[in-house]
C-alpha cells in the first residue's frame, strides 16, 4: 500500500515522502496513529502543491539573501569601544554586538547565529567578517573597530 508520511518514522522514512508500506503496517499502525495517509490522487495533488510553495518560498529566501549581500559588501561597519595602550579592547566585540550595531547603524536585522566570527575580536583595527545568508551565500563584512 503506498502512503505518505506526515511525520519522519526511524527506519521507515522522512515527513513528506511517499512509501511503499506492507497492508497490516499501513493499516494497523501508520494510519491509526496517523503517522501516514493513504496516498490517493488528492492526497497526492496536496502533496504536490505543500512542495511547489516550500521551493517558491525559499526561491523568495534566496533573492532577499543574495540583495542582501550586495548591500553588506558596500559597507563600512564602525564600531567604538573602550581601549587601552597597545590597541587591546576591554572584553571583545562579539556576533551579537556586531549584530546590535548593523540593526543601529544600516537597518539591517541579521541574526548573531549568521555572523560566523571564530572568536572574538580583542584588538582594535580593520577585520573581514563572514555572514551565512543563506545555504551557499556567504559575504564579508568589513569592520572596523576603533576606539573611543
Amino acid at each position: 500500500m503506498k502512503v505518505i508520511l506526515l511525520d519522519n518514522i526511524k527506519g521507515v522514512g522522512k515527513k513528506d515522502e511517499v512509501i511503499n508500506a506492507s497492508d497490516g503496517y499501513a493499516r494497523n499502525y501508520l494510519l491509526p496513529k496517523k503517522l501516514a495517509v493513504e496516498a490517493t490522487t488528492e492526497n497526492m495533488n496536496k502533496l504536490n502543491s505543500k512542495k511547489e510553495a516550500a521551493s517558491y518560498r525559499k526561491d523568495i529566501e534566496k533573492q532577499n539573501a543574495e540583495e542582501l549581500a550586495k548591500k553588506l559588501k558596500g559597507i563600512m561597519l564602525k564600531i567604538k569601544v573602550k581601549a587601552g595602550e597597545n590597541g587591546k579592547i576591554f572584553g571583545g566585540v562579539t556576533a551579537k554586538e556586531i549584530s546590535d550595531n548593523l540593526k543601529l547603524q544600516y537597518n539591517f536585522n541579521i541574526d548573531k547565529k549568521k555572523i560566523e566570527l571564530k572568536e572574538t575580536i580583542k584588538t582594535l583595527g580593520g577585520f573581514s567578517v563572514p555572514v551565512k545568508l543563506f545555504e551557499g551565500i556567504t559575504t564579508n563584512l568589513k569592520v572596523e573597530v576603533i576606539s573611543n
